[in-house]
């Protein structure tokens, strides 16, 4: 495993973080100073600052965003965020973001490489949401939605359109903009007025509340696992 990684898995810091820590001459591994590109072995002692690190077991989890809080391990404006909300003894990120105001399903995990393949557009994983909006979308505005809509940053990609309401509408997503969701109902001429994600790459929330969370079981982390392979539409 890369050194960065190696100390973000011990909960030291992100990735990013811990390349500033080995540049500054701060870790060792095996006594030697560690170098961006050292690879930790089994067996291998890592220190920082002179004190031993290990890294944590591999942990997933899924927690019912509640509105108001921030989808970050930290918040400058000291706001509340999704991490302060997990009580584990390993450090778990996000994989992507929800806004502020959004709820639903989020997972957070220190699985590294399955993060950013989740994340990572090729893979199309599902996220589906309930959207309320302002006024009342008629056909013409689903079918766009279903087709596509044009955006700052190009034509979405196809997805699955399900009207719950006058003014509810259900959409299944296999892309992973920047408040997509959101930007696409704008575009059609109905913002966007509550938004929660009630599934994530096959991932619940019966039985959680706002706030609340759980670790996966080892059935649905090879759930997630599987994601890369199948693909949207597999």
């Amino acid at each position: 495993m890369r050194l960065n990684a190696y100390l973000a898995r011990a909960g030291v810091a992100s990735r990013r973080a811990a390349d500033e820590l080995i540049k500054a001459g701060r870790v060792t591994v095996n006594g030697q100073p560690g170098q961006l590109n050292t690879f930790v072995e089994r067996g291998d002692r890592v220190e920082v600052d002179g004190k031993p690190v290990a890294a944590q077991r591999l942990t997933y989890v899924l927690l019912h965003k509640p509105a108001g809080t921030v989808t970050t391990a930290r918040d400058p404006q000291g706001r509340p965020t999704v991490v302060d909300l997990v009580d584990l003894p390993e450090r778990v990120v996000p994989v992507g973001r929800l806004d502020v105001d959004t709820t639903g399903a989020l997972l957070l995990t220190n699985d590294g490489p399955l993060a950013h393949q989740l994340a990572h557009p090729r893979y199309g994983v599902e996220k589906l949401y309930e959207v309320e909006v302002e006024g009342r979308p008629d056909d013409a505005a689903l079918r766009a939605l279903a087709e596509g809509v044009e955006l700052e940053d190009g034509l979405t990609a196809p997805a699955q359109v399900r009207r719950l309401g006058a003014s509810r509408i259900e959409l299944t997503l296999h892309e992973g903009r920047n408040r997509q969701v959101k930007r696409m109902c704008d575009a059609v001429g109905h913002p966007v007025r509550r938004l929660h994600r009630s599934r994530y790459a096959g991932l619940m929330l019966e039985g959680l509340e706002p706030g609340a969370w759980r670790e996966l079981e080892p059935s649905e982390v090879e759930l997630l696992r599987s994601w890369p392979m199948r693909g949207p539409g597999r």
